[in-house]
């Protein structure tokens, strides 16, 4: 486990999905949560912060609201960077999203994505040629035409490369963050955060 609480930054934006954007966030909170409860007064594994273009309230894709920790202007290194998916097309076309994506992977340790955000990896140069990614089962056909020279894969719940792990649909989201955290923190409290959450967590994609 890392000696310091690492900061997780998860974008925010106009029509995101809200299970990507909070299955990750309740994964790495509650991940903090049973780390404190059978460790107290130890310092949190992790600290989740969403991230947006402003601290204007962002309107999910089904109507909810979420108001941002911080701003694209704020400083925040970010350890582990998440990118949501849901309806990405304002958010590829929006520079200053692009932008600060590249900027933040940079100095991330790990930068992630769930189901539509690998759109958002690749149009920011995040993903290079011959990367390998994946996406919602839906998007699969969309990403390959989009981004030709990726190494796009269909029928796994998640693609670890390293620095670069996507995912496919919600519930992979949540997979996903589960095998982040076993990665940075110990499989013990990945396995601890998933029975709190009563989730049957695929340790392994397909």
């Amino acid at each position: 486990m890392s000696a310091r609480t690492l900061q997780v930054a998860i974008l925010a934006f106009d029509d995101v999905e809200a299970l990507d954007l909070a299955g990750p966030y309740e994964v790495f909170t509650t991940a903090s949560r049973m780390h404190q409860r059978d460790a107290a007064g130890t310092a949190p594994p992790f600290e989740v912060q969403c991230v947006a273009r402003t601290r204007a309230p962002v309107r999910m894709r089904a109507g909810l609201q979420v108001l941002p920790d911080r701003s694209f202007d704020d400083p925040l290194a970010a350890d582990v960077l998440i990118v949501p998916g849901g309806v990405v097309d304002a958010a590829m076309a929006c520079g200053a999203t692009r932008d600060w994506i590249a900027r933040a992977s940079l100095e991330a340790r790990i930068t992630a994505s769930v189901c539509t955000g690998a759109f958002l990896l690749a149009a920011s140069g995040v993903l290079q040629a011959g990367e390998s990614v994946t996406t919602h089962w839906e998007d699969i056909d969309d990403l390959r035409r989009r981004f030709p020279a990726l190494d796009v894969r269909e029928g796994v719940r998640w693609v670890d490369q390293g620095r670069i792990v996507t995912s496919a649909g919600i519930t992979a989201g949540i997979d996903m963050s589960l095998h982040l955290v076993a990665r940075l923190a110990g499989e013990p409290l990945a396995l601890r955060t998933a029975r709190q959450m009563d989730f049957a967590w695929t340790r392994t994609p397909p």
